[in-house]
C-alpha cells in the first residue's frame, strides 16, 4: 500500500486546519484587549451585535451570530449581570425575550473602539489582502451554513 491514497488526510492538505488555527490564535490575540473590557471573545461578538442593532429578540441574535440558545442564554445572562444588557419579555408576546443595551453597555462601545486596530496591527496582511480574505471567508461561510446535503 502506498501512502498516496492517504494524501487527502494530511493536515497540510486540509482547509479546516489552518482556519481552525487562525481562529484560535486570533482569539488568543484578542484576550489582552478584551480582558481590559472584562469580556470574553464571544461576549465581545455579542456586544458588537448590540452596538450595531441596539436591541433585538433572542432568536434574531442567534440567527445572526450562529449561536444556539444553550450558548446564547448564558452569555446574555452574564452580560446582563455585568450591567451591559437588559432582558425583558415582549408585551405583545410573552414568549419573546427582548434584549437591549444599557447606558453602560453603550459606553463600553467607546472603550472598545481601539480593539480592531490593535488586532489589525497583529496581522501581516495589507488592507487589500485583508479585504480579499474577508470576502473569501464570507463566501465560504455562506456555503457551509446552508442545510447539509449529501451532494455538497
Amino acid at each position: 500500500m502506498t501512502e498516496e491514497k492517504y494524501e487527502a488526510l494530511r493536515l497540510k492538505n486540509q482547509l479546516c486546519f489552518p482556519l481552525y488555527l487562525c481562529a484560535k490564535e486570533l482569539q488568543r490575540r484578542y484576550a489582552p484587549c478584551l480582558d481590559a473590557l472584562n469580556l470574553t471573545y464571544t461576549q465581545y461578538v455579542v456586544m458588537m451585535y448590540f452596538w450595531e442593532h441596539g436591541s433585538s429578540n433572542v432568536k434574531a441574535i442567534g440567527r445572526a451570530l450562529l449561536l444556539d440558545s444553550s450558548t446564547l442564554t448564558p452569555l446574555l445572562k452574564k452580560l446582563e449581570q455585568k450591567g451591559y444588557l437588559t432582558r425583558t419579555r415582549s408585551k405583545e408576546d410573552e414568549r419573546n425575550l427582548i434584549v437591549s443595551l444599557t447606558e453602560s453597555g453603550q459606553a463600553l462601545r467607546d472603550r472598545a473602539l481601539d480593539v480592531p486596530a490593535q488586532i489589525g496591527a497583529c496581522l501581516a496582511l495589507t488592507e487589500e489582502e485583508a479585504a480579499t480574505l474577508h470576502k473569501i471567508l464570507y463566501k465560504l461561510l455562506s456555503s457551509v451554513t446552508l442545510p447539509l446535503t449529501t451532494n455538497h
